[in-house]
């Protein structure tokens, strides 16, 4: 596998899996929540830690998509960005999107995997984004929405404390 293509799988990995160390990562971040921890908001209007893992599952669905040069409207759910969850408040419910987010995971670092090392300096399909660039970034995405996760987290057991 040519370098630059093991780096920026490297990056995914730790961004989304692999010890970091910045902290934890995005699938560390959710370890251990139950569907009732997810759902909670820490304000009215906010989104919960549940809509994060479906908002991330969402964008790494697109990344992928503009890297194959795959048309829009093949992710599990009906919408863009932001998915309103949870609509079942069930633990099975919380599972089938954590493992939507894992499978998607799974799904772009297949496509980075198999991608043309020359294209990573070329614009990805449907994006002026460079290719390298948009790979970085959503690696970037996880690392962001690991750390919101955290600090819901932390706001939530000071809530239920307090």
């Amino acid at each position: 596998m040519h370098p630059e293509i093991e780096h920026l799988l490297a990056v995914l990995e730790e961004a989304y899996k692999r010890a970091a160390w910045h902290g934890p990562n995005l699938r560390g971040s959710i370890r251990g929540l139950t569907a009732r921890d997810a759902a909670r908001r820490p304000k009215a209007g906010r989104h919960n830690i549940w809509e994060i893992v479906v908002h991330a599952a969402y964008w790494k669905y697109t990344v992928r998509r503009r890297l194959l040069g795959e048309k829009r409207g093949s992710f599990a759910l009906a919408g863009s960005n932001w998915f309103p969850r949870p609509a079942d408040r069930s633990e099975k419910a919380w599972l089938a999107d954590v493992m939507m987010l894992e499978k998607e995971h799974q799904r772009l670092t297949a496509a980075v995997s198999k991608l043309d090392p020359e294209l990573l300096d070329h614009g990805a399909r449907g994006s002026r984004t460079l290719t390298r660039r948009l790979i970085n970034g959503i690696a970037l995405h996880d690392v962001y929405h690991a750390g919101q996760i955290q600090l819901i987290r932390r706001l939530s057991k000071t809530k239920t404390r307090g």
